[in-house]
């Protein structure tokens, strides 16, 4: 091992390629009895470290480890081996080590080095494929081959075998997915377990109810990122050691309970799996919610992996070397992208997580991948590294592939205009592959289709999507969205007619049918759904983590109780539990109490002694705790995470599902599976305008002609957005281009327009919308 890594460093062409040869070797790789090791650390020639006091340390538990256990306390051998140095990489070769599998638990390790008064350091490995208990911790030796080898999805991957990499191209429709409020269970395993459930209801017939519906009609789910996130900033720890010795360790473990929506990363184990998705503690759960997928009764539904290495949470600082980072960020640490070893490190890290059996990829905040040119003082995108990102080539069940990748991308966010200065086209214009997508306008942060206006106000960005939008992901609902819609003044300009409440009005806003057929018929792209929120389940910014932001962070997120929670919901037995064993009894309470933290955070200056200073001298006194204090807030601020992480299950909303609504909402998939022309820009002959002149609604007509090599035919669509009611009229006598003579046959019509309509005149209101077909 070391002379091939230092034949590399000598022989390769450039500094990258011998990184990006080396980095295939790092982390714990066992095969034929041997397990080899590889670390780079270039902190030990920062610190001067001899080689004789570099190790690596092997704990080998001598009881049982339940994974499935939340806390038990466990002794492990300490067994610690020699390393081999060569320049900045250390490496190893061990027979006799244990491999991780689905059975069986692995050797736990990670790199030891001595320094020169006898103390001992801890090197943890970010290549990691098992991390049990989190980044923070010891890796697992775990045997990768052997979960590749007995993957149920083999003949799916087998099947797409040829002379070349097989390349995956764009799908009709996706399905976004938070793992954790998905199920009742929020594990990987209860989520493949229920798309198994659905898929032998098809496959045996059987009744579906509107649950079932729910993530039925999708060709790809894409799940939010499944990687290691942060810990909590002030413990417990999942893995703490105590009577140390040199042969023994006795180790405090728990099992990893951290909810998050994901973005939180801290680069370290972005190979592995986030260990509080994992019911059985074993990475093999991904493989299995991606076989579930792919070998779905009616047709394989294909996995899109959501990948962060555009920053990291500044608790990365703990788990990787300094050489990783390029300086701070709004988000934590920015990364060093032109250091060679670093961005070869990232795209292994990329590489080794998508061979989970993931055909797509989507990466997130494209635009913070970015670098400081000396030469022009400026800083660039790193557009090179975007299009390396596309070109990693993936290996599954004996299968070379390249996935279909999907880039969000708002550059030159965060410039003030960037909203309006932002093309999304940066990432498609400047690949190769003609099928990279991006984020389009309509689904990035920022939009707010409860608001009156929002639609006429966005109708230039409409126009952009008819003429460029087929590589874009459409809708207006996703994690972002949703989020930043819940941080909204209540006291703005909402249309009332979308609900009787602030709740109605949320939920309908974004999971609201005649945007739906807008979004599925009207415009071209890539529609993509949100399942918190066609559930009318809750979302919002979910991360217990936090100590020292923590209070801040729900200060921000008050307002979003006014949007999702009202006094019934709050009332219920199952739903806030601990902030009513805090003292808040009632949503009132709460309300009162969340009013006044957002104005002291801001006019403190968020100075949490004068914080709770204030609240304590408040008359009437706050309901809660008697007295605030600076650990109580921080106590506030965990317990309210946590209650919104329960509040927020899908599985809490289900049997509040109408099966007209959401049959509707499949209906409309159905229509776009069975027409993915639609999915391509208009062409002059097609048609999309508002209804003129506007008399205070807003109504658009959308006419859409399928080429005549695929046969030809029309489809026009009409949807009022917002506004009042219109007078009764036939919408297929509009001045529309196109519209005229007969044949028009009824597709579908919003589930608020009565049944017994089949054409002819109609009234609109809000919401409503037709679609009609001709010679389709």
């Amino acid at each position: 091992m070391a002379e091939w890594t230092r034949a590399q460093m000598v022989e390769a062409p450039t500094a990258f390629d011998a990184a990006r040869a080396i980095a295939r070797q790092l982390g714990a790789q066992p095969e034929a009895g041997v397990t080899r090791f590889a670390f780079w650390t270039p902190e030990l020639l920062d610190a001067r470290v001899p080689e004789g006091d570099i190790f690596l340390e092997l704990l080998d538990p001598m009881e049982p480890v339940a994974l499935t256990r939340a806390r038990q306390r466990v002794r492990f051998r300490r067994i610690y081996v020699p390393m081999t140095r060569v320049e900045d990489v250390c490496v190893a070769a061990i027979d006799g080590v244990r491999a991780g599998s689905r059975e069986q638990l692995g050797h736990f390790y990670a790199m030891a080095w001595r320094d020169r008064d006898g103390g001992w350091h801890r090197i943890l490995d970010p290549m990691a494929s098992s991390l049990p208990f989190g980044p923070m911790a010891p890796a697992e030796v775990y045997d990768l081959h052997e979960m590749q080898a007995n993957r149920a999805d083999r003949p799916y991957w087998e099947g797409l075998a040829g002379p070349q990499p097989h390349k995956f191209g764009p799908v009709p429709n996706i399905l976004q997915i938070h793992v954790p409020t998905a199920t009742a269970g929020g594990t990987l395993a209860s989520l493949a377990r229920e798309f198994d459930r659905l898929s032998e209801r098809l496959r045996r017939d059987l009744p579906l109810e509107p649950a079932d519906e729910l993530f039925l009609g999708y060709d790809a789910v894409q799940l939010l990122p499944v990687e290691p996130t942060t810990v909590y900033e002030m413990g417990p720890e999942f893995w703490t050691e105590s009577n140390q010795g040199p042969e023994e360790v006795t180790v405090d473990l728990l099992h990893p309970d951290t909810t998050n929506w994901g973005y939180d990363v801290v680069i370290a184990g972005m190979a592995a799996v986030n260990p509080a998705l994992l019911e059985t503690g074993r990475p093999d759960e991904l493989v299995d919610l991606a076989a579930s997928l792919h070998n779905f009764s009616t047709g394989p539904i294909r996995l899109i992996l959501d990948v962060v290495f555009g920053h990291s949470d500044n608790q990365g600082l703990r788990a990787l070397n300094p050489h990783f980072f390029a300086g701070p960020n709004m988000y934590g640490q920015n990364l060093d992208y032109r250091n060679p070893r670093v961005r070869a490190i990232l795209l292994e890290m990329q590489r080794r997580k998508v061979d989970f059996g993931a055909d797509g990829v989507r990466v997130d905040g494209a635009q913070d991948f970015t670098f400081w040119d000396p030469s022009i003082e400026k800083l660039c995108h790193d557009d090179e590294y975007l299009q390396l990102m596309s070109d990693v080539e993936q290996h599954v069940a004996g299968t070379l592939y390249r996935p279909w990748f999907i880039f969000e991308d708002g550059r030159p966010w965060p410039q003030e205009d960037w909203e309006l200065a932002s093309d999304y086209r940066a990432v498609v214009e400047a690949q190769r592959d003609d099928d990279v997508f991006q984020w389009g306008p309509l689904t990035f942060a920022h939009n707010t289709p409860f608001l009156y206006g929002f639609w006429l106000s966005k109708f230039w960005r409409i126009k952009e999507m008819l003429g460029v939008g087929s590589h874009w992901i459409s809708g207006t609902a996703n994690h972002d969205t949703l989020r930043r819609g819940t941080q909204v003044n209540p006291k703005l300009n909402i249309n009332t007619r979308l609900g009787e409440t602030q709740m109605e009005i949320l939920e309908k806003a974004y999971d609201n049918p005649a945007v739906s057929m807008l979004t599925y018929v009207a415009f071209p792209g890539v529609p993509m759904d949100f399942l918190n929120a066609t559930a009318r389940a809750n979302w919002g910014f979910i991360r217990n983590q936090d100590d020292r932001y923590g209070v801040k962070v729900v200060a921000e997120e008050a307002i979003s109780l006014k949007w999702q929670v009202d006094e019934y919901a709050y009332s219920r037995p199952t739903f806030f539990r601990r902030l009513k064993e805090m003292g808040y009894a009632t949503r009132e309470e709460l309300a009162r109490f969340l009013e006044f933290l957002p104005a002291l955070v801001e006019v403190t200056d968020y100075d949490l002694d004068e914080i709770a200073r204030l609240l304590n001298a408040v008359e009437p006194p706050l309901a809660g705790p008697e007295t605030f204090s600076p650990r109580v807030l921080k106590a506030i601020a965990r317990a309210w995470m946590d209650d919104m992480h329960d509040y927020c299950n899908v599985s809490q909303a289900l049997s509040q599902l109408d099966a007209g609504h959401v049959g509707f909402m499949r209906a409309l998939r159905d229509f776009r599976h069975r027409h993915p022309w639609l999915r391509d820009n208009y062409a002059p002959v097609d048609h999309f305008d508002y209804v003129q002149p506007i008399r205070g609604r807003t109504i658009f007509t959308a006419l859409r002609n399928r080429p005549e090599a695929l046969g030809g035919g029309q489809a026009f669509c009409i949807t009022h957005m917002e506004g009042g009611e219109t007078e009764e009229f036939d919408p297929l006598t509009l001045r529309v281009p196109g519209l005229e003579g007969m044949g028009w046959e009824l597709a579908l019509r919003t589930p608020n327009i009565g049944q017994d309509y089949t054409g002819g005149p109609v009234t609109l209101r809000d919401s409503m919308g037709l679609v009609f077909t001709r010679g389709l």
